[in-house]
């Protein structure tokens, strides 16, 4: 196929080649991976300024994306590509395999520095999806930090470089600039930037609001070396609507329901709700909502099956259409496909994410497609297998959320995209629909909802 660049991948192209180190923050579909290896041929085989180049991607999109992106299209299919995934031995044989594109998974950043040590490479490395690079604590941060003035061309890539707000950008600016722009330090960053909201037991704050403008004053500053695309400015993308689906619990279920979340929050020590605490009961709430719980020693204990009643339904209701679910928990995966074999036994369902079970998808040859979000989130081309999306079990995380309703919301998709959410009635799956409604801020939305509850349940107990 010929690429016909849009004028704003022309610009970014250019942009690649004018900016040694440039973060382009692309929103889903805009086509940043063809976008990116067109750029790459320019450097290494017209202008003969890079000589290896890395590609950091996450495991799913390392397996496949890369390889197929750059086989579809004429002037990028000559591309020599070595996968330095799977066991030490298979990635230390990628290594001296001679390619164009060395493509490794983000789990595996820390082991490749680690071996070449000051013997770095690669001149050019692209970081997909660099909001995983987000936290200045994470190791594979601190190795790729290490090595970054060894790289001399370095391209990050992502559609939400700051899920969860601002403070996400300072580690992904640092890969580019060393700190010129936003501090060498975090701290340094964080104090200028932001107030503290929050504090910990020991007084150290834990949250943290952006000052009053500093939303324009860090956009400024890295301006030069980032660019910033939205999709609804450049492509005309099917609309997307959401659908919530009311999952209300028979009687008994709603009454285990209340009473565990009761005991719950009573075990609660009384000082200061920690995010550790916050995400252990909220985990075991959203588990009851979906159906069943995990126990001390691990075991599944089923509760109710109200949601796979809804999805029993909602399957039904599509009459063959195909349909991409999103679980939470490997007992929810389990479940479904159990109901599936048991009620729908003549569709063919998946659950394994490869390169082989993708291709299928787009081919319309398989009718449920289940996976959680965490590993497929990111990179995937699913537009062409359908156009509905079901979340079973609701996630906190934004960006996952937000990614993984854009495998099929994306260039190359040619219906309306219905994203269909099972919502259990009186949970604290409501809390979660309002979280991500509010799209910023939705960790301090888990612990403020939390705290609502908690205030509630010891009031009613005295």
């Amino acid at each position: 196929m010929e690429f016909k660049p849009h004028k704003y991948q022309e610009y970014c192209i250019s942009r690649i080649l004018d900016t040694d180190k440039v973060g382009l923050f692309l929103d889903m579909g805009l086509g940043k991976t063809v976008t990116t290896l067109t750029a790459i041929v320019k450097l290494k085989y017209e202008q003969f300024r890079v000589n290896k180049v890395l590609i950091i991607a996450p495991k799913k999109v390392a397996e496949g994306t890369w390889s197929q992106e750059k086989d579809k299209w004429e002037h990028t299919k000559f591309l020599r590509v070595s996968q330095v995934l799977g066991s030490a031995r298979k990635r230390m044989m990628a290594l001296d395999v001679a390619a164009d594109l060395y493509i490794i998974n983000r789990e595996n950043v820390t082991w490749l520095v680690d071996l070449y040590r000051n013997k770095w490479p690669f001149d050019m490395v692209v970081v997909d999806e660099s909001s995983s690079f987000k936290s200045p604590k994470a190791k594979r941060f601190k190795s790729l930090a290490s090595v970054s003035g060894k790289i001399k061309h370095l391209v990050e890539l992502t559609g939400t470089p700051s899920p969860n707000g601002l403070a996400d950008l300072w580690s992904q600016v640092y890969l580019l600039d060393g700190g010129q722009r936003l501090g060498a330090k975090y701290t340094g960053f964080r104090e200028r930037y932001f107030d503290p909201t929050m504090y910990g037991p020991q007084g150290y704050a834990i949250q943290f609001k952006a000052k009053q403008g500093s939303d324009k004053a860090i956009l400024d500053a890295i301006s030069d070396i980032c660019v910033s695309m939205k999709a609804e400015d450049y492509l005309e993308l099917p609309d997307i609507v959401y659908d919530y689906i009311p999952v209300v619990l028979d009687a008994k279920s709603q009454k285990l329901y209340n009473k565990m979340e009761r005991d719950a929050i009573l075990d609660l020590p009384d000082g200061e709700l920690t995010a550790t605490s916050a995400a252990a009961l909220s985990n075991k709430l959203l588990q009851f909502a979906n159906g069943a719980c995990y126990n001390e020693l691990r075991e599944v204990l089923p509760i109710h099956s109200c949601k796979l009643e809804a999805l029993r339904e909602l399957i039904e209701g599509l009459q063959g259409k195909p349909l991409l679910v999103f679980y939470n928990f490997i007992h929810d995966k389990n479940r479904i496909l159990e109901l599936l074999k048991s009620k729908f036994p003549n569709i063919k369902a998946v659950s394994e994410l490869n390169p082989t079970t993708i291709e299928q998808w787009n081919k319309g040859e398989i009718d449920v497609l289940l996976t959680h979000p965490a590993s497929s989130a990111y990179g995937l081309n699913l537009q062409a297998g359908g156009n509905h999306v079901c979340w079973f079990g609701l996630t906190w995380n934004y960006e996952q959320y937000v990614q993984a309703n854009a495998r099929l919301h994306r260039q190359g998709q040619r219906e309306k995209v219905i994203v269909h959410h099972l919502v259990a009635q009186t949970t604290r799956d409501q809390d979660v629909i309002k979280a991500l409604s509010k799209k910023e801020d939705v960790q301090n939305e888990v612990m403020e909802s939390l705290k609502a509850r908690i205030k509630r349940v010891r009031k009613e107990a005295h």
